[in-house]
This record gives structure tokens, sequence and C-alpha cells, in this order.
């Protein structure tokens, strides 16, 4: 009889894990899937939602899975209903609709859900007061596209990634947007000061203002916010993307170990060894929530655990690479960022040309990069973020590495990568994987993407797929 698996979360992890086990169980003989989500949408790709929000993509095409999925793979999908409460004594879960659903294994797949900063005005019993909206889900994006009048003064609360995408999304769509951040730079985690001093130099020429070292103090309905230091922002709408907090309520009720997230081991076992969890909601030493890559790597473990396919998998953690999806921007930021240049115990290297902003910092210890901010760059980018992946010697020449044109570093044609070379990231494809399927009968990149989930990310490799599925048809 096949374990009774539930799945609470119809996001990218909760839909990327139910398409890992039936990949490993497609006929559903070891593992009987239901699978919880809230939303009412089929399963959606967020990490394209700037696109969404800037016009370059529609709603629909950034879906992840069909509206006959489900159906077709034997999983009882339950959407637009969330679970309420979970008995761990009896093994149920409880959901909105007032029903309860047994299960052997449960799956927190929960996400994580917007921080609203104290601002007076803002929120009110109801959520946000109006003329203000979050940007986290695909009907946040409706609501503010509808909102978002061409023309109009549009403020952003937030000069993190999220709060920067949305920002240039608006600003393409003919917003006039104004950034307003806590911090003294932009994507504080990611970049030093003064990567982030250029890179708010680079958005002032996409006509996007920055306030930073400020706080939003009240917000006034129709005109906008007055900040901390007495002067003002005029918005007619006031996009709120000032981060996001793990949605563990539900863990925390249900008395499992929580801290900053749901704990989790190797196994992405919770402190009840009967409940998992993966996705923003979980917290493994290994990794930063809020990306896609970590999610992804965690249902491929997780489904290899729940239908046997291999019991001895484990996650042992995902190297971060954060890349900034924003027309006319190219950013990545990875591993060690914060390293001074200099720092006694590491070879720290940093070019600066704001008026072109471009930016280039690295880091290598023994000769391997264990960090980097690459702005306006992208062959340096693209080279740093292979050798990087590897773990391979950079070349000796550091500054022609910063600057895209090492001998040694990964070719910049994705035809002349070996067949190793990861192409896409986000999901692990490499290279020879992709011809493996083009021989298998993937002829298309549409194909290619059913087949391996190649640019089904953050979308970064969809010119190197395309040039590698054209060269395939030549050869």
């Amino acid at each position: 009889m096949p374990r009774r698996v539930v799945v609470a979360g119809y996001g990218m992890a909760g839909a990327r894990l139910a398409e890992e086990i039936r990949r490993r169980d497609p006929a559903g003989e070891r593992v009987a899937l239901t699978v919880v989500g809230a939303e009412r949408h089929a399963a959606y790709n967020r990490v394209l939602l700037s696109a969404v929000l800037g016009g370059s993509l529609r709603p629909e095409s950034v879906l992840l899975q069909d509206e006959g999925w489900a159906d077709e793979h034997r999983v009882d999908l339950r959407a637009g209903t969330a679970v309420t409460g979970v008995d761990r004594s009896a093994r149920t879960v409880t959901l909105s609709d007032g029903s309860t659903v047994d299960y052997d294994v449960l799956v927190l797949a929960t996400g994580s859900r917007p921080w609203l900063p104290p601002v007076e005005g803002l929120v009110t019993e109801e959520g946000l007061a109006p003329g203000a909206v979050a940007f986290r889900t695909l009907d946040d994006c409706t609501r503010i596209v509808d909102a978002a009048r061409p023309g109009a003064p549009v403020a952003v609360l937030g000069g993190g990634l999220l709060g920067l995408e949305a920002a240039r999304g608006l600003a393409h769509r003919g917003n006039l947007v104004t950034v307003v951040h806590p911090v003294g730079h932009l994507m504080e985690r990611q970049l030093d000061p003064a990567a982030g001093r250029v890179l708010a130099a680079k958005l002032a020429t996409l006509g996007i203002e920055t306030r930073l070292g400020v706080t939003a103090a009240r917000y006034l309905p129709g005109d906008g916010l007055k900040l901390a230091d007495g002067t003002y922002v005029a918005a007619d709408l006031v996009v709120v993307s000032a981060g996001v907090r793990p949605a563990s309520d539900l863990a925390e009720a249900a008395g499992l170990a929580t801290d900053g997230g749901v704990l989790v081991n190797d196994a992405l076992c919770t402190s009840d060894p009967r409940v998992h969890a993966i996705g923003d909601c979980a917290r493994h030493p290994g990794t930063v929530s809020g990306l896609v890559q970590p999610a992804w790597e965690q249902a491929a473990v997780l489904a290899d655990l729940l239908t046997g396919a291999n019991p001895a998998a484990r996650y042992r953690g995902t190297p971060v690479v954060t890349r900034l999806k924003a027309r006319d921007v190219d950013l990545a930021a990875l591993g060690e960022v914060h390293t001074e240049v200099d720092s006694a115990d590491a070879e720290v290297l940093c070019l600066q040309d704001a008026t072109r902003g471009r930016y280039a910092k690295l880091v290598l210890r023994e000769d391997r990069v264990t960090g980097a901010i690459v702005l306006g760059v992208p062959d340096a980018a693209a080279a740093i973020t292979q050798l990087f992946d590897r773990g391979t010697p950079a070349p000796a020449d550091r500054l022609a590495l910063l600057l895209g044109h090492a001998a040694t570093a990964p070719p910049a044609s994705p035809v002349d990568l070996p067949a190793s070379a990861t192409v896409c990231r986000c999901n692990t494809v490499t290279k020879r994987q992709l011809v493996s399927a083009w021989r298998a009968g993937a002829r298309s990149p549409a194909d290619l993407a059913t087949a391996t989930r190649a640019t089904t990310g953050c979308g970064g490799c969809r010119d190197a797929v395309r040039t590698i599925a054209d060269w395939l048809a030549t050869t």
C-alpha cells in the first residue's frame, strides 16, 4: 500500500516536490500524494513576477504546471484551500474547508509572507491600507498593474532584491518610481556599500530615484509617504517589498521546533520524523532562504527519500548565487560579498567604474573563487560563476578575469562549454543533460525545458539553451 504523503503548500517548492515524486513514482505505487495550496492559481514561478509586473511576460506564461497536470499524474490537488491545523498524534491535517486528510508523512512547504514595516497608517485591521499593495504573489501583480497609472508616481518600500525588481518593472511601464530603503545602500545582504552606490547610480539613469538611510514614518493614502527625516515622497501607489518572513505559524502551532523558520536536518526532517519542511519556510544551516535553487534541490532530495529511490540522499546546502532580474541591469552576487579589500586572509580585487555603471569585486582563497559582486560586466559574471560552481582554480591573470577576458575562463558561447558545465544553475542542468534530452527527442527549447527544467527558474539561461538547441539542430 502506498504511503500517504500530504504536502502543505502549492508554491514553487510544493509543486516541484510533487513533480519530483511523480518522476520517480509515475503510477503512484509508492506514494499517494495530496497537495494543498491556499492560492487559487496553479503553481507559478515567483522569480518571474517582476517580468509580469514590467509587462514583458503574461501571467499565464509563468505557470509551472498546466490545469490538468494533477489529474494526469495522480495527484489529489486541493487548490484554493489551506492547511489550518496539524494533529501529529492522529496524523491528520485540518483544511480551511473543514475537511481533514490523513497522512503518513507531512511536508511543510508553506513558503514565506511579506513583512510589513511599522509605518503609521500603512496597515489596517483588514490588511494594507487602500493605495498600498505588497509585492509577493501573482494576484499582487494584477493589483499593482491595475493601480499604477502610466506616468503616475509610485513609491517602493524596500531596496532589496524584490523591491528593486518591482521598481524596475514599474519604471518600464512608465511610472515615476522612488525606492525608500532604511539602510545606507541597496541590497545590503548581497552588496557592499560601494557596489550599492554604483547600483543606485545605474538605476537613476533608468528613472528610479532612491532615498537611502531613511525610514517611512507615515503613510498618507493618495499622497504618498512622510519620511522620518521630515521629507515627503509623492506617490499615488505604495508597493511594499520590505522583506519576507518564513511562514512557520502552522509548524509552531503543531509544536515543531522553529527558529527563524522550521528547523530541519540533512534529511529535511523537522523535530518530528514524520514531518518534513522545504523551501522558504525551512531553516537549514547550509543555505539561505528566499532563493529558488535551494528549494528545488531540497525537493529532489526529499523525493528520493519519500519514494525510496535513494534512501541515502541528503541535502548538504546550496552555495548562494543571487541575480537581480531587472531589465538593463546585469548583476550577480555570490558567496563572500562583504570581505574587505584589505582582508589579511583572502585575496580581494575590486574595480569600480560608476560612470558606466560597472563594479566588479572578486574574493579568492587558495586560488578558488569564494565570493564576487559583478555589476555591468556580464562576461565576467559568467566566468566567475562557473569557477565558483566548479571550485576550480582561478586564472593567474585576475584582472582579465574581472573584465571577462581571462583566457582560461569558461568560454562565452554555451556551444563551446564542456559537457559537464552547468547551463541552468537554478535546476543544476548541465550541457550534457541538454544534449542527452535532445537526442531523446526534445528538439526545441520548449521541449528541452520540459525534459530538463532548464529555463524554468530565473530564466537567465534562456538564451544559452536556445543557442545550444540551434547548434544541435545543425550538427
